[in-house]
């Protein structure tokens, strides 16, 4: 006789646009994870107002507050939705504690996870983080690249809605370029990796869009687009709104100091509109990701 495996209760630290998507993603689609406890440190925010309305725990006691609930008792698995200074006061409270974190913000304490290139690496580490919206779309495009000629360098730009980024967004910008382009190599593989991000004015506000522009040893080109494609169906089992802009264009290089290919990948994703409009792909990307770590964190357990 199969027996059914219970879900994992999980907070969520953080009741702006991040908590609030990711709340709703947990409600209507995870069967491995459950809501417990939503957190914020606004009484009025509307991510705690919806999250009541849905019959979910919340405190607006910050990180204080959820530990001095008796909902924390049944919680393993605390996302974490601020931001990156926030978080670090967060990763100490909760230190020896026995509850896993997930990092949504780019303070990168723990290691990086992008879900299609090392999903099950450093599962055992009490902390994981996220990198960013852009590393969570560029990322796999770069592993997909090295994985059939070694990148020796990678630049990524992500382009997204000024509307969607909130005030944690745009107090992270230095730490969204300097953990992407960590990751870019960390994770990506290439061996020297830069990020850039723009933020989009444009009426109406347009979706994500990133372009991914790899250097790497000499390759055959159709062998390197089928990768790319391969990677692009493995992100979309878990961001259906991730597609090509266009169809990837390749270059070669020659200089007296080596050869190779220049592979140039442009990327856009629409968010699933759970609670964030379509154009917030960015957000969607990073929420999504998120919760197929936390589902897999929940399935190891």
């Amino acid at each position: 006789m199969m027996v059914q495996r219970m879900a994992t209760k999980i907070a969520i630290i953080g009741s702006g646009n991040i908590g609030t998507d990711l709340m709703i993603k947990v409600l209507r689609t995870s069967k491995h994870l459950e809501m417990g406890v939503l957190v914020g440190i606004d009484p009025a925010s509307d991510g705690l107002a919806r999250a009541r309305r849905m019959g979910v725990a919340t405190t607006d006691k910050g990180i204080e507050g959820l530990m001095a609930m008796p909902e924390f008792d049944d919680i393993s698995i605390v996302f974490d939705a601020t931001s990156a200074p926030s978080h670090a006061h967060h990763h100490k409270a909760l230190e020896g504690k026995g509850r896993r974190l997930v990092d949504l913000t780019p303070a990168a304490i723990g290691p990086y996870v992008v879900p299609v290139v090392n999903m099950g690496e450093n599962f055992d580490a009490p902390n994981l983080n996220m990198v960013s919206c852009g590393g969570q779309a560029t990322i796999p495009m770069v592993a997909a690249v090295n994985r059939v000629a070694r990148v020796k360098y990678a630049e990524i730009v992500a382009s997204i809605a000024s509307k969607s980024a909130g005030p944690g967004t745009r107090a992270n910008i230095d730490e969204f370029t300097q953990t992407t382009a960590r990751a870019i190599e960390s994770v990506g593989g290439a061996a020297k990796g830069k990020a850039i991000i723009v933020l989009n004015p444009a009426e109406p506000p347009l979706i994500m869009r990133n372009t991914v522009f790899c250097l790497s040893e000499d390759a055959d080109p159709a062998a390197v687009n089928a990768s790319i494609l391969r990677m692009i169906e493995e992100v979309r089992t878990y961001v259906p709104g991730y597609r090509l802009k266009q169809e990837v264009q390749f270059d070669e290089f020659r200089s007296p100091k080596a050869n190779g290919l220049k592979t140039s990948i442009f990327l856009e994703v629409e968010g699933a509109g759970h609670y964030l409009p379509a154009y917030a792909g960015n957000l969607d990307i990073m929420t999504s990701a998120a919760l197929k770590t936390g589902e897999r964190l929940a399935l190891a357990a």
